[in-house]
């Protein structure tokens, strides 16, 4: 019995797509963030705070997992003139749009476009970047390097 080709995905031939800070995706699910460590390490030596600091004043508990904090509507971050940490942007933030739930299916990619306005604008993402990112080996372009960031030194932590 043989199996039968995989589906192509509808992105097989890759998809536009260029920030344009509009904020849509900052108001997406309420504007809860779900950070990784890593991400609040990032925030907070992004914000010369320690990350003690960062999470007393940039983060709370939403049923069971840290998220930043968030005014009902948008990520504690986003402000008058956008991202107000978007070189130190955490994981979900830099992976937008091309989210796992998002690339589904044409029908949920459709729905997205209606709500970002950078979709189908800017430089083309092939097949190959667009599954790295999926699947999180990967981001967007745009992110400073770790070393580029100016970092505080935690008093908390031992030298």
């Amino acid at each position: 019995m043989s199996k039968s080709a995989p589906k192509e995905r509808f992105y097989a031939r890759g998809l536009h797509f260029e920030c344009t800070g509009c904020g849509a995706c900052c108001k997406l699910g309420g504007g809860f963030v779900y950070p990784t460590l890593e991400d609040v390490g990032f925030a907070a030596r992004h914000l010369e705070l320690s990350v003690n600091k960062f999470t007393e004043a940039y983060m709370e508990l939403h049923e069971g997992q840290y998220v930043f904090k968030n005014d009902g509507d948008n990520c504690i971050f986003y402000g008058e003139n956008g991202c107000t940490i978007y070189e130190a942007r955490p994981t979900q933030c830099r992976t937008f749009p091309f989210w796992k739930a998002n690339l589904k299916s044409q029908y949920r990619w459709k729905l997205i476009e209606e709500e970002c306005e950078g979709i189908g604008q800017g430089r083309l993402f092939d097949f190959v970047e667009i599954e790295a990112i999926k699947n999180q080996t990967s981001q967007t372009p745009a992110g400073p390097k770790p070393e580029d960031v100016k970092t505080t030194p935690d008093p908390l932590l031992p030298s």
